[in-house]
């Protein structure tokens, strides 16, 4: 009797890789992160029902909370900018809704130019009852206008909301009510006199300590040194206390960056001395809300008489001799300039009668010390940074800030030595100097 032969059993040739499915990011956004809220968990259910449904396999999440999309584009908030400035990284970018992306039709139109440019698909799992919204690179212009309809709708839907919000705050501020948000320094929330809503009284521990700061200014102490005196005896910052009173916890994010605890600045100092709220005034933008008469809207029992009060301000006006700098566009290293000491941002500071500046570390405006605060030409370090920016990613177009952040530049600075001599100097000590970059010239070719 023969043998049976053995039926072919289909393998996959090792010459040939099973297919991989494309990757994918999910994006979380909320604007106010409350423990309520159950919408991170419906965001999550929501996107990764979608990417099941379109064949992606989500590899990490971008998530900003207590971000708004009214406010802040895409290519701004702390987590979602990261992963754009990497697109290489994955095939698309998820989000449970249109709205959560952005609430903006200019904001929409980027980022379908960005998706383009980078050869990446965005995905809006529930933007209707049509079903997910896939804008890929290859997209047609009927999916592009839905698209942008979608923006356009949350956009008025955003402003709607904004001006019924204005309207109502108004009408509280008039009647001498808590209308939330943060609390003023020295105040607490308390039951309004008439029995209805809230209003605010003040808060005995911290109205102690504006007292005590306040005596500081009178004395002499600069708002730096009161500052320090007041992170070494951990005195929570007006962000902190009003957590504080909340029952929430101290710290929170800034800047891309989570803190245990914020510190007090000299800034920080100044938004709180030149409150008119320290005597008791109802403040909106910074200014005294008046009633019908014209008399201001109490919101408690003033910290400091108007006197006082007037005495304050004139001592911080003559502190700052007056000047203010005037509004300019952000220099081109913010950002992307760091001192080596700390590992923070340096910053543009204009030369009286110069063309240049200089970029200085800033830990004393952070509330922060710093080791070794370094700082350096700003002519010689933009064109320092800006000839390794070409030699490395080799564009012939104008170099803008935005490229620099898009290619992941970093530069950071060395404190100069003491006894380097600058004489006769004209241009930057390189040996203070490094440079990187995510991605390189052959990265950086059109796709």
């Amino acid at each position: 009797m023969a043998e049976p032969i053995p039926l072919p059993i289909s393998r996959p040739s090792l010459s040939e890789p099973i297919p991989e499915r494309p990757r994918a990011v999910a994006v979380l956004r909320l604007s106010n992160l409350t423990r309520a809220t159950t919408s991170p968990g419906r965001q999550r259910a929501v996107i990764q029902s979608c990417a099941d449904r379109l064949g992606y396999a989500l590899i990490a999440e971008a998530v900003d909370f207590n971000v708004s999309a009214r406010t802040t584009t895409p290519f701004e908030r702390p987590s979602l900018a990261t992963w754009l400035r990497s697109p290489d990284d994955y095939d698309a970018v998820v989000w449970s809704h249109v709205d959560r992306a952005t609430r903006s039709v200019a904001d929409m139109t980027k980022l379908i130019a960005w998706g383009r440019q980078n050869d990446r698909t965005l995905v809006f799992a529930t933007p209707d009852e049509k079903g997910p919204l896939v804008v890929s690179p290859a997209t047609n212009d009927a999916t592009i206008r839905r698209c942008l309809r979608l923006a356009r709708i949350a956009e008025q839907e955003a402003n709607t909301l904004s001006a019924r919000l204005t309207s109502s705050h108004e009408a509280l501020r008039a009647a001498g009510r808590y209308g939330g948000g943060l609390v003023p320094f020295g105040y607490r929330k308390a039951p309004h006199p008439s029995g209805i809503g809230w209003a605010l009284a003040p808060d005995l521990e911290a109205a102690a300590i504006v007292h005590t700061i306040v005596d500081e200014v009178r004395s002499g102490l600069s708002l730096v040194a009161i500052a320090r005196k007041l992170n070494e005896a951990s005195v929570p910052v007006p962000r902190d206390r009003h957590a504080q009173l909340q029952g929430r916890p101290m710290g929170g994010r800034r800047h891309g960056r989570h803190f245990e605890r914020f510190r007090w600045t000299a800034g920080t100092l100044c938004k709180v001395l030149r409150s008119p709220s320290l005597m008791g005034h109802r403040v909106h933008n910074g200014q005294t809300v008046g009633d019908a008469a014209g008399l201001p809207v109490m919101i408690g029992l003033p910290l400091l008489t108007a006197d006082e009060f007037r005495t304050l301000q004139d001592t911080l006006r003559t502190r700052s001799n007056g000047s203010h700098p005037k509004s300019r566009p952000t220099a081109l290293l913010t950002g992307v300039v760091h001192c080596a000491a700390c590992g923070g941002r340096m910053y543009f500071a204009a030369r009286k009668n110069k063309p240049y500046g200089d970029y200085a570390c800033r830990a004393t405006a952070r509330g922060e010390l710093c080791a070794s605060p370094a700082g350096m030409r700003s002519d010689w370090l933009e064109d320092y940074t800006v000839d390794h920016y070409l030699r490395t990613l080799g564009p012939t177009a104008p170099v803008s800030r935005a490229d620099l952040l898009r290619h992941g530049v970093r530069v950071t600075v060395s404190k100069r030595a003491r006894d380097e001599a600058l004489a006769g100097r004209t241009g930057p000590d390189t040996s203070r100097l490094t440079f990187t970059a995510a991605v390189s010239h052959a990265d950086a070719q059109p796709r």
